[in-house]
């Protein structure tokens, strides 16, 4: 189903949103704590939010383990 290494990496990055954005684990950050004058849980899920973006984007961007077999890793290079 996923064939290459992207692919999984974006299917475990999804279930890790899951799992930090639903109840259990979202609660830890519900307290009555300021950081510097802003509540902590609105800090935690930009925070969050803004880690999966950057993840996402570095998954996306790199090209190092892109194919299982890494006959195909340079195949959408062009040649000079």
């Amino acid at each position: 189903m996923f064939d290459s290494l992207t692919a999984q990496r974006l299917a475990a990055l999804f279930v890790a949103a899951l799992l930090l954005l639903n109840f259990p684990l979202l609660a830890l950050w519900d307290h009555d704590v300021r950081v510097g004058g802003l509540p902590l849980f609105p800090l935690a899920l930009f925070g969050i939010w803004a880690m999966m973006i950057a993840a996402v984007a570095w998954i996306v961007e790199s090209d190092a383990g892109d194919t299982r077999d890494g006959a195909a890793a340079g195949a959408h290079r062009r040649e000079p």
